[in-house]
């Protein structure tokens, strides 16, 4: 519209400009006709035409004025004309925005009259049978909306101030309103049903989430509670009132006076209301009190609390009370107890004989007004001391109600609470004048016997003397007799001392003639040598036990043996001397029954071993016929392993000393061992070593039974080697093993090379490293196992070697140690580095088995 005035105007001065131009002519021609016309002199005319002249000149320049007033107009015009086009796409653009919105829009001018809306507005009125034109006003629109039934209500936001109309279909619309510059009204509808119902899903979840909260918060409840409405219908209850009332499958809302037929908790007059607390027995026992409790809007809120237990221990209370007056009563003490402000709380029949007074004038009463203010001075500072915390016993002289003085022993002791502060006394009085009598007696008997004390003592004297002198004797002959023990035990430790140090070269030459043994029992040799072979594997081994046992002797005497404790299951160690000792048991014609036993013990394996060995050995030894028993007995304070056998058994008399070294049973074996009645010894002193205690019982002729009890343990992670391979032998697996032994001794290589070349075995021994490498190439040529003896030349040790070995190859070769040496931190040395460990003497069998192992991981 603007766009159009200014058109309008344009052309308007273009017609008054023209219509001043013909006019400005008319002028300049009349002007001319005058002058031409008149009698004026000759210069007149100039005169004349200097003015036309003039008058030309100014016509001019407003003709060229009016002409450039031309030229803006017609490009004012041009400018117009583009922006009434503009002015129509923005017109079009502006349409296409608004029915763009997804919500419903309408404009109002200022007179509040519709000029803009979208199909969306329209579409709103349209179930209402409303038709939306330009020029309707905003208040026939709401009367519109209110009388057809569209709006059902209507509600103003608290926050935003926003209206809020409820449709007739269930639906919500929030409507919007922003004033424009000219004085109009932006009004927008926006649905927002899907919010509404939102929030209303919201709200009754919150709801059902309270009302399930308050559910379990009552349920929770050690009382039974029941909500009771003022028409006397049950709304609510909880678990605990059904299981009172016994109604397990109530349903609420229903009528409590009906439930008075099905429950005998409950009453007629509950549903009017309980106004006292009341108890109500039922036929089981039990009481339950009944209390209720008014709510402001009418109804109430009824409690049933089980008081069985708490009415029960207030019988006892009483009972006890009864019983602990009767008690106190026939006491010969007095007692009393006092509070904090020293008021009578209790006192018993002596107490209250010995002042006259009645049980109900003294109970409640103080101790002031009760006693005279000169017996309460007395004991006043007794009372202070005893009331800061501080027992207190005194004597105190005082006269009973019959005016007899006597003389009282008073005890005040503090009783605490549970912060520790006094909150009263508790009172003894024991009267003690016949011990205080009985004292001045034995005090003046005293004084009696202190001469004759004197002159005995005079005679003492001298005979003390005497002995003195005879003391100072034995003493110089004690210190003598000390001194021949203390060299006897010098020369008898240095003795063990020696043994235990000389063991590994006593073992070397030992190691090797059964390594040879080994060898030659596997050749093919004539008939009668292998007979004359096992004896002397025999002989060997009986030199091995008796060298064995008096080294292991030796070295528990010198205290060199340290125990390596650790947690294991024990069957690691029982299953392995359950085989070896069957086959012995079988070749003595001996049963052997072994009960295997899955417990984990903590004990040094090692030593345990010897402990158990040493008991099969002698059950085996002394055992002529019958069977021998391995097994283990569960006790409360650790697993306790048995052997036990049918044999010969022992002498009541023997029992005592059996365990002693150099000691041996008084019957024969069944067959001449060799021993040195070393074997329990040693047992015994590793026993004590462990703190495993020992067992035996015996009966002679029927059998004896050995055991030892172990603390039980919990298994840790361990090395998966171990020292007692498990691996199955067979020459198959040994054969064409390459194996790579070191030791620096040349009958022991001697004695590999022979055994295992026996085993089918590619077997390359040498006495050092330069050795060794002389022969194979230490990084390259393949190996299946390198055996190494830990003790070697020049200070050297196999293990140094073993690792310089490995370090020289891709892949390290498995590794075997074979030593003399027990010590444990040679033992936790070969399991952090994963190496196979045995000890010397080596037999052949368990070599074997080892090799095995090593070769099949």
């Amino acid at each position: 519209m603007a766009s159009h005035d200014v058109e309008v105007d344009g052309s308007e001065r273009e017609r008054l400009l023209e219509r001043e131009i013909a006019k400005l002519k008319r002028i300049n021609a009349a002007l001319i006709e005058r002058v031409e016309a008149s009698n004026l002199p000759r210069s007149a005319p100039y005169a004349a035409f200097e003015h036309a002249v003039l008058l030309a000149e100014q016509v001019r320049e407003r003709t060229q004025a009016l002409n450039q007033t031309t030229h803006e107009l017609r490009a004012s015009n041009r400018l117009l004309a583009e922006a009434r086009e503009r002015a129509e796409t923005a017109g079009q653009h502006l349409v296409d925005a608004i029915e763009s919105i997804t919500d419903a829009f309408v404009l109002f001018d200022a007179d509040q009259r519709i000029q803009r809306f979208n199909s969306r507005f329209a579409e709103f009125w349209r179930p209402a049978g409303i038709r939306i034109r330009q020029g309707m006003r905003l208040e026939e629109l709401r009367h519109l909306a209110l009388s057809s039934g569209l709006v059902i209500s209507e509600q103003l936001g608290r926050r935003d101030r926003r209206t809020i109309y409820q449709l007739h279909d269930d639906r919500w619309v929030q409507v919007h309103q922003r004033p424009t510059r000219g004085g109009g009204r932006v009004i927008l509808y926006v649905d927002i049903t899907e919010l509404k119902r939102y929030e209303h899903a919201q709200r009754e979840h919150a709801l059902a989430q309270k009302t399930q909260l308050l559910q379990a918060t009552v349920d929770s409840l050690s009382q039974g509670v029941a909500v009771v409405t003022a028409s006397g219908m049950l709304e609510m209850c909880n678990q605990r009132f059904r299981d009172l009332t016994g109604l397990d499958v109530l349903e609420v809302p229903h009528d409590l006076a009906a439930l008075c037929h099905h429950s005998e908790l409950i009453e007629a007059g509950d549903a009017q209301g309980v106004t006292a607390a009341c108890e109500r027995h039922l036929a089981d026992g039990r009481i339950v009190e009944v209390r209720g409790h008014a709510m402001p809007g009418g109804g109430q809120v009824l409690t049933f609390t089980d008081v069985t237990e708490r009415i029960r221990h207030a019988e006892t209370l009483r009972e006890r009370e009864h019983w602990i007056r009767t008690i106190t009563d026939e006491l010969p003490a007095m007692i009393a107890y006092l509070d904090r402000d020293l008021r009578y709380v209790f006192t018993n029949r002596v107490y209250e004989e010995w002042y006259g007074w009645p049980r109900d004038l003294l109970l409640g009463g103080e101790l002031e007004a009760l006693h005279s203010a000169e017996h309460c001075t007395r004991l006043r500072p007794y009372l202070t001391r005893a009331l800061a915390g501080e027992s207190v016993s005194f004597e105190f002289p005082e006269s009973s109600a019959s005016g007899e003085q006597r003389v009282l022993l008073r005890a005040y002791v503090p009783h605490y609470d549970n912060d520790g502060e006094v909150i009263g006394l508790f009172v003894l009085i024991r009267d003690i004048t016949e011990r205080r009598r009985t004292a001045e007696a034995l005090h003046q008997a005293y004084q009696n016997l202190e001469q004759r004390v004197r002159e005995r003592t005079a005679e003492l004297t001298h005979v003390n003397r005497q002995l003195r002198e005879e003391i100072a004797e034995r003493a110089a002959v004690e210190q003598r007799l000390r001194e021949a023990k203390a060299e006897a035990e010098a020369a008898n430790l240095s003795k063990t001392k020696f043994l235990a140090a000389v063991s590994h070269d006593l073992l070397q030459p030992l190691n090797a003639a059964r390594l040879f043994t080994g060898a030659l029992s596997e050749q093919d040799v004539a008939p009668g040598s292998h007979e004359l072979i096992d004896q002397i594997g025999r002989s060997l081994k009986d030199v091995e036990t008796l060298l064995g046992t008096l080294v292991d002797i030796s070295k528990l005497d010198a205290g060199v043996v340290t125990p390596d404790v650790d947690a294991f299951p024990v069957a690691e160690l029982l299953d392995g001397l359950a085989r070896e000792y069957r086959q012995v048991a079988a070749s003595e014609g001996l049963d052997f029954h072994y009960v295997p036993c899955s417990a984990v013990v903590r004990s040094d394996i090692q030593l345990l071993t010897r402990v158990i060995r040493n008991f099969l050995t002698n059950a085996i030894r002394y055992t002529g016929e019958g069977h021998i028993l391995l097994g283990c007995r569960r006790r409360h304070d650790g697993l306790e392993i048995v052997v036990g056998d049918t044999g010969m058994g022992i002498e009541t008399e023997e029992l005592g000393v059996i365990f002693q070294e150099f000691r041996r049973s008084h019957a024969a074996g069944r067959r001449q061992d060799r021993g040195l009645g070393l074997g329990l010894a040693i047992a015994d002193k590793i026993s004590r070593m462990l703190d495993h205690p020992l067992g035996v019982a015996s009966v002679a002729g029927r059998g004896s039974l050995f055991s030892v009890r172990l603390p039980y343990g919990e298994l840790t992670p361990r090395s998966q080697l171990s020292t007692t391979p498990s691996v199955a032998t067979g020459e198959a697996i040994l054969e064409g093993k390459r194996i790579w032994v070191v030791d620096n001794d040349t009958d022991i290589c001697e004695a590999m090379r022979v055994l295992m070349t026996r085993w089918g075995c590619d077997v390359c021994v040498a006495d050092s490293e330069a050795s060794l490498a002389a022969q194979v190439a230490l990084a390259s040529d393949p190996a299946d196992v390198l055996i190494v003896d830990y003790h070697l030349d020049e200070g050297d040790n196999g293990l140094a070697l073993a690792e310089r070995v490995n370090a020289q190859r891709q892949e390290p070769v498995p590794v075997m140690a074979i030593t003399a040496n027990h010590s444990i931190e040679l033992k936790q040395r070969m399991r952090e580095l994963g190496y196979l460990l045995l000890h010397k003497p080596v037999k052949p069998l368990k070599l074997r088995m080892a090799l095995s192992r090593l070769v099949t991981k």
